[in-house]
């Protein structure tokens, strides 16, 4: 018998320093969002969270939820928009953050692996960054995730109960 497994993405509010971090906003959105899809027992949330552990602090994860990130690469950076890695972005303030996420519940799956993609150039793609320099393409300016998940088999769900 298959278990549902929901998943759902969003684009929180952006900040727009230095007027307004807008960081209730994300606050609320980030609640709201955990909030809805705290219904269901298998739920992954992921996308540009815009989330700024310094100005936002923790992410507002509920009872039983977990950052893929900080769960599986303790320890670890996982800067998604980094401004000095990133040659879209050359020229600008020096900006290291993991703005993306994936925060997940799941009863009946387990975190597998979670991994920077999008980092490398698209092969003969060019544009022109800010400072109007041709540089090579990337997918985006943030780097994506790629996360996986796999099934619990029974002897796994009856081994954690």
């Amino acid at each position: 018998m298959g278990k549902k497994l929901v998943v759902a993405t969003s684009h929180l509010k952006r900040p727009n320093p230095p007027h307004d971090t807008h960081s209730t906003e994300r606050m609320v959105q980030a609640k709201k969002a955990l909030s809805f899809l705290d219904f269901f027992p298998n739920a992954i949330f992921g996308g540009d969270m815009n989330w700024d552990e310094d100005s936002d602090g923790p992410f507002p994860l509920l009872h039983g939820w977990v950052d893929a990130w900080t769960h599986l690469r303790p320890g670890e950076d996982g800067w998604t928009f980094d401004t000095e890695s990133n040659q879209m972005l050359e020229g600008r303030k020096l900006l290291q953050k993991r703005l993306d996420r994936f925060v997940c519940k799941l009863k009946d799956f387990k975190l597998i692996g979670v991994d920077i993609i999008g980092s490398a150039a698209i092969p003969g793609v060019f544009s022109r960054n800010d400072n109007k320099k041709i540089v090579p393409t990337l997918p985006s300016d943030h780097y994506g995730l790629l996360l996986t998940v796999s099934y619990k088999t029974m002897v796994q769900i009856n081994d954690e109960n």
